[in-house]
């Protein structure tokens, strides 16, 4: 059975997991990806008396994100660079009228601009500019190493640094509804595309300033968050598993 096929009626056994699984997890808030996988690899160690199991991720999110999330194990691992390279799509939440220097609210407003200029239409016409391939600034509050540390670490020490660009592709950007002074737009994105730099260019584009408030990820390709567990749901489909009574769906890849 390839990743992409699964047996509604396939009876799952613990051998399943230690094999080759691919789980979609819907990523609580304030979790990290390295929560998630952690809490994944605890929950089949406890449930399935499993000593030692290989678990990884496809796509980190952010602690201030959530949704989907592509959970491997086995030899599933093997597959991650494939999945992260896959195309994600976003619904994200857009404060105008502000900025801050993570360029969410990870850090408080540091700075206010004038906003009530900006109108949904102006928004609509402000992402044409978007749309396709573009070069990004990383935010300084990101996990790409410089010099052996963290950017964001250098960023919270006030070090004087400065990220390359990088090319990324908007494949689509719909405004979804706009109550002044927050927007919410959904985004098909590339790999490696910041949802935080874009809110921060976008508030640029529109004369003002702009943070991320918000944002979920809703799919991976063909993945969807519609098709992935909780926590506590994966939990409940592993004890079943443990007292033999179980039957994937179409949630368990």
């Amino acid at each position: 059975m390839n990743f992409f096929e699964f047996t509604v009626n396939e009876m799952c056994v613990a051998d399943d997991f230690l094999e080759s699984r691919l789980i979609l997890i819907d990523k609580p808030l304030f979790w990290s990806s390295f929560d998630v996988v952690n809490k994944i690899r605890i929950l089949l160690k406890h449930h399935l008396g499993i000593k030692k199991i290989k678990v990884g991720h496809a796509g980190t999110l952010d602690p201030l994100a959530s949704g989907l999330m592509i959970v491997c194990t086995g030899k599933m691992t093997k597959k991650i660079d494939f999945f992260t390279c896959l195309d994600k799509e976003y619904i994200a939440e857009i404060t105008f009228g502000g900025t801050t220097p993570s360029f969410d609210l990870e850090t408080e407003v540091s700075q206010k601009f004038e906003y009530k200029h900006i109108t949904e239409e102006n928004i609509i016409e402000a992402l044409k500019e978007f749309s396709g391939k573009q070069l990004q600034t990383p935010p300084l509050f990101s996990a790409i190493r410089i010099d052996g540390k963290r950017a964001y670490q250098h960023a919270r020490q006030g070090d004087n640094i400065s990220l390359k660009q990088r090319e990324i592709t908007f494949n689509s950007l719909e405004v979804l509804e706009y109550i002044s002074p927050v927007a919410k737009i959904k985004i098909n994105c590339s790999k490696g595309t910041y949802i935080r730099s874009f809110a921060d260019d976008l508030g640029k584009k529109l004369k003002s300033g702009a943070y991320l408030s918000a944002l979920k990820r809703t799919k991976t390709d063909n993945f969807s968050l519609k098709d992935a567990f909780t926590i506590k749901q994966f939990e409940n489909i592993l004890e079943k598993i443990k007292n033999n009574n179980c039957v994937f769906n179409n949630k368990l890849q």
